[in-house]
């Protein structure tokens, strides 16, 4: 099986190295679920505002979220598109991974 490329190298890096923190990961979670300005956000966690807005930058360069403005506010918003796009990676990984585990079983069972 070949894995098809959903995402290009440098986006599925960006893309898994921003899910790598937790935070990063909750934030993604709780914009998906609905969108949040910085200040809510930040407002949860035991960091500065600077701190979280900063994760929110990597998350948008991932593009894991994206950010509107709404009057004077900038909301946050999940991005459920590159979730299902790397969801699909993942799932191709899992087909091959599978695929190589059954052929061992298969040369194991032969041996028997």
């Amino acid at each position: 099986m070949v894995v098809q490329r959903v995402l290009d190298d440098a986006a599925t890096d960006r893309v898994f190295r921003a899910l790598a923190d937790a935070t990063r990961r909750d934030i993604v979670r709780r914009t998906l679920v609905g969108e949040a300005t910085v200040t809510e956000l930040a407002g949860d966690y035991d960091m500065s505002f600077a701190a979280v807005q900063k994760h929110v930058a990597v998350l948008e360069g991932a593009g894991l979220v994206t950010k509107h403005r709404h009057g004077r506010e900038r909301l946050v918003r999940g991005n459920p598109d590159t979730i299902r796009r790397a969801q699909l990676l993942l799932d191709q990984y899992e087909q091959l991974w599978r695929g190589r585990v059954a052929r061992l079983d298969a040369l194991l069972t032969e041996d028997e």
